[in-house]
Order: structure tokens, then sequence, then C-alpha cells
């Protein structure tokens, strides 16, 4: 009875030691696979409105803008349900931002509101959406898409 006691108490030690101890890489990693809303890098992100592609310093700066805003909440998206977040009612034009997660082909779809900035992530057959707070890309890429339309 005490072996088996004893053999599970050094097991569950070590893989307790194992999981507080691990590496910083390993836990960014780890972090990473989970992350909901990531950075984007110029390099590999296109971004188009209204069918017209942003180049240049309005493209860094919508990207700047992504990068620096603040997760709010998670938006549920029940099954059946996607196209209504895709194609929201009354929500006028998406800046469409199209990158690469590892070798999967990501596409954002912003939709800017006074108070807030939707954002549908699809890929592959996937659908996630979340709700972002960005003061700046709520106030100054208004004017930037009015001159682009």
């Amino acid at each position: 009875m005490t072996l088996p006691v004893l053999i599970l108490t050094i097991l569950i030690s070590l893989i307790k030691l194992l999981v507080t101890c691990l590496p910083t890489d390993a836990v960014n990693w780890i972090i990473s696979k989970f992350k909901m809303h990531e950075e984007l890098s110029d390099a590999n992100a296109t971004i188009t409105f209204d069918g017209k592609r942003l180049e240049g310093e309005e493209k860094i700066q919508v990207i700047n803008y992504f990068n620096k805003a603040k997760f709010l909440k998670k938006n549920h998206i029940f099954p059946g349900n996607e196209q209504l977040f895709l194609h929201p009612e009354n929500s006028g034009t998406p800046l469409v931002i199209d990158t690469k997660k590892g070798k999967k082909d990501v596409r954002l779809f912003l939709y800017i509101y006074n108070d807030h900035v939707d954002v549908v992530k699809q890929y592959k057959k996937k659908v996630v959406a979340y709700t972002l707070l960005s003061n700046s890309l709520q106030e100054r890429s208004m004017p930037l898409i009015r001159e682009l339309v």
C-alpha cells in the first residue's frame, strides 16, 4: 500500500516541478497558442477597404493602431450564425486584413464604430469574433476611410 502512494507522490512532485519551472520561451509559446488578439506585422499583412488596398504610411498606421488596441471581450458565435458576424446589418464597409499565422491564412474583418471596434477573425472554416477598444483607430481611421471612399 505504501509503495503505490510513494510512487504517486513522486510523480505528482515531478509534474508540479516541471510545470512551475518552465522556461520563458516555452511559456510564451503556450500562451501564444491561445492568444486571440495577436499583433500584426506590416510585412505579411494586406489591408483593403472597399476593394482598395492601403499602402505605405496608412497601412503602417492602421496596423499600429490595431496592435495597440485593448481587448474588451469575446463574442460567442453559435453554429449557423457565422454570417451574422461576417456581414452585420448597419455596420458599413469593413477594413479587411489578410495575413498569415504560421501556415494558416487568416482574414480579419474590422467593423469600426464610435465606441468600439468589432473584429471577426476567419481562418479555415472557423470564425471568431471579439471586441476591441482603440480610440486612435476609431477616431483617426474614420477620416482616412472617408477619403478612400
